[in-house]
């Protein structure tokens, strides 16, 4: 059997999930080829990894500018996609021109005008296009929606959604590019494309109208000195006053970060460890919408980013009944990260639980699997639908295509128009989805 070629563009930690898959367990099947990205300095840091773990040559690395080299050089099938989300559209759309069918991290890209060019080049070029949505994977993820499936709850029609970023991985968003709105879109794009991509595959159905509210309450130098803090140092890696900050991330003594981000700083200008508490802060860290669905079912949503633990609350009132679950990822006062503070959600669940509460019956609890892995044991399936050749039957249809990646994100970027106008947004005046029937 050939082996399907891959290149990876974008080297930040982000890929490493990628990239340990196909030079493990798939590298019978799977070949990455190349690795492209801004700096070097993170492509050699891949490399020397990737020497140390399995030997022979290091992989050939091109920069940005060269990535059409790239690709008529090394002729990968697929181009898996990890940049900065502001960027995911320029290499979505040339490798699919270029004859590359495409994987890409969530957010499938951040703004309306990009999912339109995105959308435009899938139909005109023809080619495969996935949003890696490692969350539907998630064994407990899984077993909601087996619930629903099996009509737990009868008829959908009201959804809660309450999902809490703690001080550990929730502050990370405002240390790095993503607490800039134009690299990232802000959390109701970034981050809740997770989440607004778990309604509309647990119900089955695709978003219609959405209206939002957010502000910047807990980080930002404004919130600081409101409550009579004063943080003076623009980044956490060498300012000794640092010492004692609770929200410090110190670069130089985690191996990753300091290979990655310290070590190309000279090279990229990119700082990994800003103060939460300094400026420029252009995102949200509180944020609640409200959604209709074309099913019908209203959704209430909210985000905290500073939340003491982190976790979800979610629950579908139907005409049968209602469906609950409670998940703790992470406990940050007494489950210190060892990976500096970034990896909250990156492991197992701390605890998960599932009840079922039938209109004229008796309560009951929904045995969850156990599980292991990242991302609360969905990465490993994840992996295997992606790059196994024979992946396992899925009755749970938890393959998302550009189609489910621009539901996802149309959320997120009708919230954010929302809370500019303070107006309820229409999905189809931003972007036509195809209306979903229910299997």
């Amino acid at each position: 059997m050939q082996k399907k070629r891959y290149a990876l563009v974008g080297t930040g930690s982000r890929s490493r999930m990628f990239i340990d898959a196909l030079i493990g367990p798939y590298h019978e099947i799977a070949e990455l080829v190349a690795l492209c990205d801004l700096s070097q300095v993170r492509m050699d840091w891949h490399n020397q990894r990737i020497q140390e773990s399995i030997g022979g040559a290091p992989l050939p690395t091109y920069l940005a500018e060269q990535f059409d080299q790239m690709i008529g050089e090394m002729r990968p099938d697929t181009v898996i996609v990890t940049t900065m989300d502001s960027t995911h559209h320029i290499y979505i759309i040339r490798a699919m021109e270029l004859g590359c069918d495409v994987i890409t991290e969530k957010p499938l890209t951040i703004d309306i005008e990009k999912l339109r060019e995105i959308s435009e080049t899938q139909e005109r070029t023809g080619r495969s296009l996935r949003v890696s949505f490692n969350y539907r994977y998630t064994p407990a993820y899984t077993a909601f929606r087996e619930q629903v499936m099996k009509g737990a709850v009868g008829k959908p029609l009201a959804m809660d959604f309450a999902w809490l970023l703690d001080t550990s991985h929730g502050a990370d968003y405002f240390r790095r590019w993503h607490r800039e709105k134009k690299n990232s879109g802000g959390l109701f794009v970034h981050k809740a494309t997770h989440h607004f991509d778990l309604v509309n595959w647990w119900l089955d159905t695709y978003p219609s109208e959405v209206f939002a509210m957010g502000a910047l309450q807990f980080y930002g130098k404004h919130n600081a000195e409101e409550r009579g803090e004063h943080y003076d140092y623009q980044r956490y890696t060498g300012a000794e006053e640092a010492g004692k900050d609770p929200f410090a991330l110190t670069l130089e003594t985690n191996p990753m970060l300091r290979g990655l981000y310290l070590n190309a700083e000279q090279e990229t200008g990119y700082l990994r460890d800003r103060n939460v508490f300094g400026e420029p802060i252009t995102i949200e860290d509180t944020m609640r919408l409200i959604a209709r669905y074309q099913n019908g079912v209203l959704l209430s949503y909210s985000l905290i980013a500073y939340s003491p633990w982190e976790g979800l609350r979610v629950a579908i009132t139907g005409t049968k009944g209602r469906l609950e679950m409670d998940v703790v990822e992470n406990i940050h006062q007494i489950q210190n990260d060892a990976e500096g503070k970034v990896s909250a959600s990156k492991g197992a669940f701390k605890s998960t639980s599932i009840r079922v509460f039938p209109m004229f019956g008796v309560p009951y609890t929904v045995e969850v699997p156990e599980s292991t892995g990242g991302h609360g044991g969905g990465d490993p399936i994840l992996l295997e639908h992606l790059f196994s050749p024979n992946p396992p039957l899925d009755p749970y249809r938890r393959a998302a295509s550009h189609i489910d990646g621009a539901a996802s994100i149309l959320v997120g970027i009708a919230a954010n128009q929302s809370m500019q106008t303070g107006q309820l947004i229409q999905i189809n005046d931003l972007f036509r989805l195809p209306v979903k029937a229910a299997q």
